[in-house]
């Protein structure tokens, strides 16, 4: 099953890209560089904790349906 891997690469992706726009605007020389670059950081960090909370929701939905299959 590649999907969970593909979620989780997502999830490292969406970081990788925020802690390089943090990167950029630690070394931004103009102000209106660094508010962009940290702009896209907080979008990053949006998407990648949207990533992780739909993955939570997808595990505990498995896990309620398996339980429920146990039940029947």
């Amino acid at each position: 099953m590649s999907a969970p891997l593909a979620r989780s690469s997502n999830l490292q992706f969406f970081l990788a890209r925020a802690a390089q726009a943090r990167e950029e605007a630690e070394a931004a020389t103009l102000d209106h560089v660094r508010d962009r670059c940290r702009r896209s950081e907080a979008a990053w960090n949006a998407l990648a904790d949207r990533a992780q909370r739909s993955e939570q929701l997808r595990e505990a939905e498995a896990e309620r349906k398996a339980a429920e299959g146990l039940k029947a």
